[in-house]
């Protein structure tokens, strides 16, 4: 059986692990590898590891942390494939997903590269007589990402990236679903010329989720997954004193008007619903069809839905979907199938009965289309993670957009229309994190930021980009006086311009 370690300060360790959680292969249903639960002391020791190399590196140049960033990003690109694969074989996302995971992730690496612009302070020379003024931006310390299944490689890289190149130290708490690329990165890391104990590994549960958000050590927290998580995170993280951005949960909506082009909105909704099957915090999950087009658009999806080829995503032949990520979460996903035929929802194309040739015991479940769903169904109003598209029916903009508003998650939406007006109010209007127009999935390139509102969001701060920048380093003013020789002498008075 094979066994998944930790990487801390440096090297490879199984630590003393409390318990052992089971790896499987979503496609076959089997054991794949044993990861170990950390236990107290493994946590003081990735936290310990992080903190005593933490004094050395935030002294290092940027230069020198700018150089690490290059090479890390020539090694990513070099073993991307096989980063892929490993992405694959644990997650179950084809392996055309997984590259695509790699690329998005890669991209922040290439804009931590450029952390030499990107820490420039600002300075008024003169700001009154013989007083100039500066700011500068210095790490925060020992940063904890605690990061989600759905995106294994490219989640993490929101964050580490960017806190390392800015002077910081990291401990990265993976999903113990599928741990091992983030391992296999902490070695590449280390090629690349960091020194150990700046980026370390911790496989845990709720256990080490709190003890890193409690640690003494742990100066920030970033964290990635479900809204009721993300909450107790904020909440614990910011009780014990620390800097904490929680991104959590999302209900995306893309608005469909009866200008837009109906084969266009189809393809998009279908790429954006059932893409990584639907484990995707920004995977559109309500279609809103405003007018006489629903039949038409509902028809078209369908359509596209039968052409769809499901399978194991690192197979022989090409496959558009893959498995769910365990069995747990497959059989949640079922069930909310089921509730919303018992709800009244119409069920226009059904996966609960989906059958994969060769792999009975994967974790399967087919894209799955609700029409005539309304906002009292639990199925309009969870997040279900899952391949599950539900159609909603409007009758005009105005409508639509209360839906938008009303919505307690503000992490993605779309609008699909030929009419600027409408596009421009729309962008202006709903209350959401990301927006996209003729854009299914607004996920921001790594030149900007990621992040939502309302219960998408605890904390002030999104992710990598400026918000990253911002989040990772703490501002600070310093005035500075060289006075003449011959202008000297005592003044109680309270310091002013002058």
């Amino acid at each position: 059986m094979r066994q998944v370690d930790h990487w801390i300060g440096g090297q490879r360790t199984q630590g003393s692990p409390k318990t052992m959680f089971e790896v499987t292969d979503p496609v076959a249903g089997s054991v794949i590898a044993q990861v170990p639960m950390a236990s107290g002391s493994d946590v003081d020791a990735a936290v310990g590891a992080a903190r005593s190399a933490w004094e050395g590196w935030r002294e290092a140049s940027i230069s020198s942390r700018a150089a690490v960033m290059f090479a890390l990003r020539e090694l990513l690109e070099e073993h991307r494939l096989e980063l892929a694969e490993m992405v694959s074989a644990e997650h179950g996302k084809v392996r055309e997903d997984a590259l695509g995971e790699m690329r998005r992730g890669i991209e922040v690496v290439e804009f931590a590269c450029g952390v030499g612009q990107l820490l420039k302070g600002e300075r008024t020379d003169d700001i009154s007589t013989e007083h100039d003024a500066y700011t500068v931006r210095q790490p925060v310390g020992v940063v904890a990402g605690i990061t989600p299944f759905n995106f294994p490689a490219m989640v993490p890289m929101w964050m580490y990236p960017v806190a390392i190149a800015c002077g910081n130290c990291f401990v990265l708490k993976p999903s113990e679903k599928d741990p091992s690329v983030a391992v296999r990165i902490g070695e590449l890391f280390a090629d690349a010329g960091l020194p150990d104990g700046v980026f370390n590994v911790l496989h845990g549960d709720a256990d080490a989720v709190n003890a890193l958000c409690e640690h003494p050590g742990i100066d920030a927290v970033s964290f990635v997954g479900s809204t009721p998580i993300a909450r107790h995170v904020h909440r614990t993280a910011s009780m014990a004193g620390k800097r904490v951005q929680a991104l959590g949960g999302a209900k995306n909506h893309m608005i469909v008007l009866p200008d837009a082009d109906i084969g266009q909105a189809a393809d998009a909704a279908v790429s954006a619903g059932y893409g990584s099957a639907g484990e995707r915090c920004m995977a559109i999950s309500v279609v809103v069809a405003v007018g006489a087009i629903a039949d038409d658009l509902s028809g078209a999806i369908c359509d596209r839905i039968d052409a769809l080829r499901i399978g194991p995503g690192l197979g022989a032949e090409p496959v558009d979907m893959g498995p769910l990520v365990t069995a747990e979460h497959r059989d949640r996903v079922l069930s909310y199938i089921d509730l919303g035929e018992s709800e009244g929802a119409v069920v226009l194309r059904d996966g609960r009965e989906l059958v994969v040739d060769g792999h009975p015991d994967g974790y399967w479940v087919g894209p799955t289309l609700l029409d005539e769903v309304s906002t009292e169904m639990k199925v309009y109003e969870d997040e279900i993670f899952g391949p599950v598209l539900c159609l909603v029916r409007v009758e005009s903009f105005e409508e639509a957009m209360e839906l938008i508003e009303n919505n307690q998650f503000g992490n993605g939406v779309a609008l699909f229309t030929r009419d600027g007006g409408a596009a421009r109010r729309f962008r202006r209007e709903a209350p959401v994190g990301m927006v996209g127009v003729n854009v299914a999935i607004p996920v921001p390139m790594a030149y900007h930021s990621f992040g939502g509102w309302k219960d998408s969001l605890f904390g002030d701060h999104h992710m990598h980009g400026p918000e990253g920048i911002r989040f990772y380093t703490r501002l600070k003013a310093v005035t500075e006086h060289w006075p003449d020789p011959a202008d000297r002498g005592v003044d109680l008075g309270f310091p002013t311009a002058r």
